[in-house]
């Protein structure tokens, strides 16, 4: 990430005692993780270290994300909304746990249902891809009866990248037609299959995102 110019925070519109909401955002699905409070210190301390520093209105003093649990937060990017009063940071959390519970996020209950940080934590909403391969991924770790990804992911690479192959045509032959509607339904299926050839070899689609993202702005191929 470049370093940022503490300039902007001279924009912000701080409250009545200096601090202004920091909404905290996994830099790659979207997942929102937590909310805290930052000053102008903490928001110097963290441009300067590039690890998250809030400011503890239980503690009154400066707070290290991360610090004592080892569960920090590598910033990389920050956005102010229309009336420059909240912060949106673009993180990297390390362990991917940013609640004290333990949970990947602050925000597992929801409501009319009824959650406590533990094993039945909700995890938080993500991309749509993102969803998907958790989803996948849990059929591959506890197979459900009837379901279609596991048939898939029994059949093992054979019956895989068979369907790859069949749903790579269909693409293909829908885009020829010119057909938006069915391009669509084959480009989710084809992604469908392509994430569950992933959990079947143990590849994240995290791995994936990160390879998407490190490519962003990377030199030009001929």
């Amino acid at each position: 990430m470049q370093p940022l110019s503490p300039a902007f925070i001279d924009q912000l519109c701080f409250d009545d005692i200096g601090l202004i909401p920091a909404i905290s955002q996994d830099w790659l699905d979207g997942a929102v993780l937590m909310m805290a409070w930052m000053n102008r210190t903490a928001l110097e301390q963290t441009l300067k270290s590039g690890q998250v520093h809030y400011w503890s209105r239980s503690r009154q003093e400066l707070w290290h994300k991360g610090a004592t649990s080892g569960h920090t937060q590598i910033l990389k990017g920050i956005r102010y909304d229309c009336d420059a009063d909240v912060l949106l940071l673009s993180i990297e959390q390390t362990g991917l746990v940013s609640c004290h519970t333990g949970a990947r996020s602050c925000f597992f209950a929801e409501v009319n249902q009824h959650s406590q940080g533990d094993s039945l934590t909700l995890p938080p909403p993500m991309d749509a891809c993102s969803e998907l391969f958790r989803v996948i991924d849990q059929r591959h770790t506890t197979p459900e009866a009837n379901s279609y990804t596991n048939k898939l992911l029994e059949g093992g690479d054979n019956r895989i990248l068979k369907k790859i192959g069949e749903e790579s045509a269909e693409f293909v032959m829908a885009c020829k037609d010119d057909d938006a509607k069915a391009i669509a339904n084959e480009a989710a299926d084809l992604l469908f299959h392509l994430q569950v050839a992933l959990a079947h070899h143990g590849v994240n689609w995290r791995e994936v995102l990160e390879v998407l993202a490190n490519r962003r702005g990377a030199p030009r191929r001929n």
